[in-house]
């Protein structure tokens, strides 16, 4: 939501007389206050259920806080359950450390994995395959300027091999588009079938895109494959180890949809739910229907269904 240029002025505060730290921080709690009631006041009876066709069942899951993240997941963007299911892989926002973190689920830090080799410009999520690889997705573009759009694909049991897919959008011819047509920014993907899905995060006329590219090293044209309107923008992704249903998180709601259409997986609208938790940015699915959520003020939620 808030970009580099806005936290590095906020971390140069730090060294500001106490005074001018109270005024210059003033318009920034101000922004935040205003973000944090628009989420609040989100709904599943809005425009989601009237022209995307969810369902909206009051009271379907529970949500509860867990955890919180350690220090050193200071603004947590991607979340993937690990291979072994006990803990998270997780990273931290464009422009820090190229490093994945593992957590456990009371929040713990188990270990650091290093990748001195790759660059954190923009990290916003992480998906995995069968065989245990990881795709980071290095396509953050909130300026829709980018032209080095990258995910690595790397096996945490060899942090020092990986491997690079870069790609472009096929229906994107300027840079950056003007106005409405900025709908290039994507903070959202997993894994499925041997290819990747990428979601718009919807900054421009309120309807999210998903693409689709192979998922191993190349240079391709990420393709439209279904498109769909939703009001709030997507932050994150996952699929459950089934694959049979996939979660889209947007600031304030998770939308799911059954899996029952590889051509347009977004056909199947089925479930809004409404989950307030402040800027949350990462979600994956523990099971065939709950999952774990994370929000950049360092906090982990379980959203579980009821019996």
């Amino acid at each position: 939501m808030f970009t580099k240029p806005v936290w590095n002025k906020l971390l140069k505060q730090q060294s500001l007389p106490k005074a001018s730290q109270k005024n210059e921080m003033l318009p920034y709690k101000v922004l935040y206050f205003l973000f944090s009631v628009k989420i609040a006041l989100f709904t599943c009876c809005g425009p989601e259920k009237r022209q995307s066709d969810f369902e909206v069942i009051g009271g379907a899951y529970t949500i509860s806080q867990i955890a919180s993240l350690p220090p050193q997941v200071n603004e947590s963007s991607g979340l993937l359950v690990a291979e072994r299911g006990k803990s998270f892989w997780s990273h931290n926002d464009g422009g820090s450390k190229p490093e994945l973190y593992e957590i456990d689920y009371k929040g713990n830090l188990l270990r650091t994995l290093p990748l001195p080799l790759l660059r954190n410009r923009d990290w916003e999520d992480l998906a995995g395959d069968r065989d245990g690889n990881i795709y980071i997705g290095d396509f953050g573009n909130n300026g829709n300027s980018r032209r080095n759009l990258k995910i690595y694909k790397l096996h945490p049991s060899r942090p020092d091999r990986a491997d690079s897919i870069t790609f472009r959008y096929a229906d994107q011819t300027e840079f950056p588009p003007r106005g409405k047509e900025r709908n290039f920014d994507c903070e959202a993907f997993f894994w499925h079938a041997d290819s990747l899905y990428l979601f718009s995060k919807n900054r421009g006329r309120k309807n999210v895109k998903m693409y689709v590219l192979p998922a191993r090293p190349g240079d391709y044209t990420a393709q439209v494959r279904g498109e769909i309107f939703l009001k709030s923008m997507v932050t994150a992704a996952d699929i459950n180890p089934e694959h049979t249903l996939f979660a889209v998180l947007t600031y304030g709601k998770v939308l799911l949809f059954r899996l029952t259409d590889n051509t347009n997986p977004l056909k199947d609208p089925y479930l809004c739910i409404k989950v307030y938790r402040n800027q949350a940015e990462a979600i994956a699915f523990i099971n065939e229907t709950d999952f774990v959520i994370t929000n950049e003020q360092g906090r982990m939620f379980l959203v579980e269904k009821k019996k």
